[in-house]
């Protein structure tokens, strides 16, 4: 029954167990003896057993037969392929070792084996020399079934999960190597030897681990092969302990992989910047062992230069610049273009760009540089006072409505409010669309410039002259009966259009003598009323209306005339009471 020592301390496989000893069964193959070889051959004065070390002497070299006298009553053969290249060849009375495979053949020779009696030596001096713990080295041969084949001396077996700490892809990749293992398992009845050189490597990082741990010091440089890579950054073996290399320790500069710096088994000059010895964590740094760029970012790139960059990164809120490795700045959306209205910086630039770029701020503190775009060209509202001066009539084209008013874009980049209330002198607009359609060409008047503020205020109704100060007042007096169209219905009252554009109000109290709750009781949008104006407020723009002071009463006593007046003033001001129109000469 098998030993499962190997499975329980080293976690070597079952399979990887037949493997081994496979070896054992290809070992004896080579010098176990056939069964009915298996007696004792006597002769005159001698005796010999098959599979026998037996020391003889060459007689001579036939071609590929080496002739060995053994004291038997006739001479062995031995094959010439039996010896190494690099051994010395077999001449008339060298001393060899050889072991007696068969006592006579059909030709009634001995046939005998130094390759297998070197072995059997080797065997005897491993077994005599090493024991189990021992460290050996020897040469891959090849792979074999679960792993690979080691001489050193005799052939021993490694496991494929013995061969290192992290399993190779292709355990191939060592044959013809020489390595060092520590021995696991001797199987002196098989002749059999397992061997890990992966036990040989922890134990020897444990030992350096804990040397590393107690001799590193914080800044000092140290020399590591990267062993692995992942999205992070890479893990650089310092001799006995991996430390961690993160990817914004490798370069000053913008780095999007850390294949760019590093590549496997890469001897590296690292930094250690930490070492937590609890955790028995190190962290390492290469760009460290540079000095920063930002040292003299200063000097090099102070505020209101002019600079040229290449676009590394684009964002929602603007795009970043390199200036040089490990020097990146913001150029914001708001600092790309003076005129264009900008939603996406992907509109302006693009990653690989070559812009020019002006310094606005830096904070070395946090290694940040504000740059700018726009101040590389000429602002546009720097002369926008003396190209739009205010009483200047101007064209523009209708660039967005709102419910305040109306932006009418003058050039690119320079737009200006046209206000509701600057729209028209007589008609009441709610929004902008009542008037205008976007992308309609425009005459206005520039009513105010506010260069520091980027506004322009501009007027429409301003292009004609105001008939509240001409045309109204003359052409509505109070107490006149005139026609108009309903328009609008509000629980207050009536609007009543009585000219283009010119709208007076019906007040619900002056809609019929009697007292009225709802006014569409008595009136439709669109019907035609006669009433009779009772004021015309040129100042607030207002003129008010009464349905049921629509008839007239002469006064012919003068003396009555004072009371009427009143009378009428009433009606003018507070929308009640009866509307006279005075006779005689007291008008």
């Amino acid at each position: 029954m098998v030993d499962r020592f190997l499975i329980r301390e080293f976690n070597v496989d079952d399979a990887e167990l037949d493997s081994a000893f496979d070896i054992s069964s290809l070992e004896q193959s080579e010098f176990a003896v056939p069964d009915e070889l298996e007696r004792i051959y006597g002769s005159v004065g001698h005796s010999f057993d098959v599979n026998q070390i037996i020391e003889g002497t060459v007689i001579r070299v036939d071609g590929d037969e080496v002739l060995v006298d053994i004291g038997y009553k006739s001479e062995g053969v031995v094959t010439l392929d039996e010896w190494e290249r690099d051994d010395p060849q077999p001449k008339a009375g060298d001393k060899i070792s050889v072991l007696l495979e068969e006592v006579e053949d059909d030709f009634g020779l001995i046939m005998l084996s130094k390759r297998k009696a070197d072995r059997v030596r080797e065997w005897e001096r491993v077994i005599k020399n090493h024991a189990e713990g021992d460290v050996v080295k020897g040469a891959v041969l090849r792979k074999i079934k679960g792993g690979l084949l080691v001489n050193i001396g005799v052939n021993v077996f490694l496991p494929a999960s013995q061969v290192d700490i992290r399993r190779p892809q292709d355990i191939g990749t060592y044959i013809g190597r020489e390595i060092e293992c520590v021995i696991l398992k001797i199987d002196e009845a098989r002749r059999n030897i397992v061997v890990s050189r992966r036990k040989l490597i922890e134990d020897r990082r444990t030992e350096l681990k804990q040397k590393l741990l107690t001799d590193l010091k914080d800044g000092e440089i140290r020399k590591g092969i990267v062993k692995n890579i992942a999205d992070f950054g890479a893990f650089v073996d310092l001799g006995g302990i991996d430390g961690l290399l993160h990817i914004t320790d490798m370069s000053w500069g913008r780095i999007g992989h850390p294949t760019e710096v590093v590549k496997i088994d890469q001897e590296l000059e690292v930094m250690v910047l930490h070492v937590d010895r609890e955790k028995e964590k190190i962290a390492l740094g290469l760009k460290q062992r540079f000095p920063s760029p930002w040292d003299a970012v200063g000097d090099k790139y102070p505020v209101g230069a002019k600079i040229n960059g290449e676009v590394v990164n684009v964002m929602s809120y603007g795009a970043f610049v390199k200036l040089e490795d490990g020097i990146e700045g913001l150029v914001h959306i708001s600092e790309m273009s003076w005129t264009k209205r900008i939603n996406h910086p992907t509109e302006i630039v693009q990653i690989g760009d070559k812009v020019d770029v002006v310094v606005l701020g830096i904070n070395k503190e946090k290694q940040e540089i504000s740059l700018g775009m726009k101040q590389t060209l000429p602002n546009p509202w720097d002369d926008v006072a003396a190209k739009y001066p205010a009483g200047a009539n101007v064209k523009g084209v209708v660039r967005n409505l709102t419910n305040y008013g109306a932006f009418i874009e003058l050039e690119e980049g320079v737009d200006a409010l046209l206000h509701v209330s600057d729209m028209s002198w007589t008609r009441k607009i709610s929004h902008a669309s009542e008037m205008l359609k976007k992308g309609q060409e425009l005459e206005c008047q520039v009513l105010t410039v506010d260069q520091e503020r980027k506004r322009i205020a501009l007027g429409l109704k301003q292009l004609a002259s105001d008939p509240w100060a001409t045309d109204i007042p003359s052409k509505f007096q109070p107490g006149e009966v005139v026609k108009g169209k309903v328009t609008k219905i509000t629980n207050f009252g009536v609007f009543v259009e009585l000219a283009p554009e010119l709208e007076g109000l019906l007040h619900i109290s002056e809609l019929a003598d009697a007292k009225v709750e709802n006014p569409e009781e008595l009136v439709k949008v669109g019907d035609e009323l006669e009433v009779r104006v009772l004021r015309v407020d040129t100042e607030d723009r207002k003129i008010g209306l009464s349905r049921k002071l629509t008839g007239e009463i002469k006064i012919d006593d003068p003396a009555a005339a004072p009371v009427a007046r009143e009378q009428l003033k009433g009606g003018m001001e507070g929308a009640s009471g009866p509307l006279f129109t005075l006779g005689g000469g007291d008008k």
